[in-house]
């Protein structure tokens, strides 16, 4: 199956969702889930995999195990491309695309907190940061409020030690592209511009055997 657009269906299918989020509600319309939201995101995957690689389909149903929130299915549906680090998923807001380090395990935050650090590699990360920033990308991450112990509270990348992960993404929203073959070459810029700030972490950062 060849990927033609994200349908408007599937935006509506989620605005539906988030008002009636019930076993009865998804029953009811999971043909419409089937045709205009997994089918089309799997086609995507499809076609982006020699680039990117291939891409880990989430389930649609929420661990409710430790939440308060019983709501049992998620109001977006993502997948993920591990081997290039890259994100996609569709909601009732459209589009959102992402990149870069959602989870860092505690040997990968030491070695994220030395490179920033590091006044040879961390300069790099600032130019990285600047790129995507520059293509319309917004940096984000879990931070801390400080400085974290250990280093200069002073120091000059002290934004950039404060983050825990490091990841960067944008809003594609609904533009009227979003219904034909143009959303992956969308989709595929918005990732390219991304390479930055992921290069780096791989580079500096990398990931656990």
């Amino acid at each position: 199956m060849a990927f033609t657009g994200i349908p408007t269906a599937a935006l509506d299918f989620y605005e539906d969702l988030e008002a009636d989020n019930s076993k009865a509600f998804w029953t009811a319309r999971k043909d419409v889930y089937e045709r205009s939201v997994r089918e089309p995101l799997l086609a995507l995957a499809e076609e982006v995999e020699d680039e990117f690689g291939p891409g880990k389909y989430f389930r649609p149903y929420r661990d409710v195990r430790f939440s308060k929130d019983k709501s049992p299915y998620k109001t977006q549906q993502g997948i993920w491309f591990g081997e290039s680090s890259r994100y996609v998923h569709v909601s009732a807001a459209g589009l959102f695309v992402a990149g870069g380090y959602w989870r860092t395990s505690r040997e990968q935050l030491t070695r994220l907190r030395r490179a920033v650090a590091l006044d040879t590699v961390g300069p790099d990360l600032v130019a990285a940061v600047g790129a995507v920033t520059a293509a319309g990308l917004t940096v984000d991450g879990e931070r801390l409020r400080r400085v974290p112990p250990g280093f200069d509270k002073e120091h000059p990348r002290g934004d950039l030690l404060r983050h825990k992960t490091l990841t960067c993404g944008r809003d594609l929203g609904s533009p009227d592209w979003l219904t034909t073959p143009r959303a992956k070459d969308e989709i595929v810029t918005a990732w390219r511009a991304m390479e930055p700030l992921v290069a780096w972490l791989e580079r500096h950062v990398g990931r656990d055997d």
